[in-house]
């Protein structure tokens, strides 16, 4: 493990997602778990007894939206002690501390699908592939795994992918394609992700101005002679593939 990460992962909602005020993780919670529900929920497979691991699972927001939705059969593991203690504070005790590589090691469980939120992007190159490849050991027969990561290709990208100085590996729908492809997936599929608001005056203000946006990039694209057709514009996108 790199010497930061014993800093950094040891207060990480406090020092990086809880960061503007670390008392409001009820708010921040409630604000994930709509998120996750309109954009992850909808691409698990419809059978709500499949067993699901939730990796980085952090205050378990994910967790918690997909019990909701009826996916009770889940666990969550997460290394930072101060997350998985808001986890289980908010009612998620299904999230346990505990290191991703011991897990894969000594787990003889097979999971249907494996979930990993904004995690992948904090591991090194090296440590990604490595992690992909041993994450098919966890997996039933076409198991599925779903990741959200940032978007280096997204508008203004840089201010999610380089806001958090833990980042390691930065993708875009290119890359992603080539990394599930490389370490041995299929189906694979790299997908925008939500970008809706709550209130609906401003989510019909937002959809109109995403409009104009997303148009003028792809009148930049095809203004040098590239395609828009490879590119996720939105700030984050997912990444959804079968062993």
């Amino acid at each position: 493990m790199y010497k930061y990460r014993d800093i950094f992962y040891k207060q990480y909602f406090s020092s990086q997602a809880g960061k503007a005020d670390p008392s409001a993780f009820a708010k921040i919670f409630k604000e994930q778990k709509w998120c996750f529900a309109k954009e992850i929920i909808p691409l698990f497979p419809k059978n709500k007894n499949v067993e699901i691991l939730d990796i980085g699972s952090g205050i378990g927001s994910l967790i918690m939206a997909a019990k909701e939705n009826g996916y009770n059969n889940i666990i969550g593991i997460d290394i930072s002690a101060e997350q998985v203690m808001i986890a289980n504070k908010l009612g998620v005790g299904e999230v346990t501390e505990g290191n991703l590589n011991d897990l894969i090691n000594k787990s003889e469980k097979k999971f249907d699908l494996i979930t990993g939120m904004d995690i992948i992007e904090h591991f090194s190159k090296d440590e990604l592939v490595e992690l992909i490849i041993k994450l098919k050991k966890l997996l039933s027969e076409n198991g599925m795994v779903i990741f959200r990561t940032p978007n280096t290709d997204a508008h203004l990208g840089t201010v999610f992918a380089n806001g958090d100085f833990t980042h390691e590996c930065l993708l875009n729908k290119s890359s992603a394609l080539q990394l599930m492809k490389s370490c041995g997936y299929k189906n694979i599929e790299v997908l925008p992700s939500n970008i809706s608001m709550k209130n609906s005056f401003k989510e019909v203000l937002r959809a109109i101005l995403w409009f104009f946006v997303k148009l003028f990039l792809k009148v930049s694209l095809f203004s040098t002679a590239r395609t828009w057709h490879q590119v996720v514009f939105t700030p984050n996108l997912i990444i959804k593939a079968n062993k």
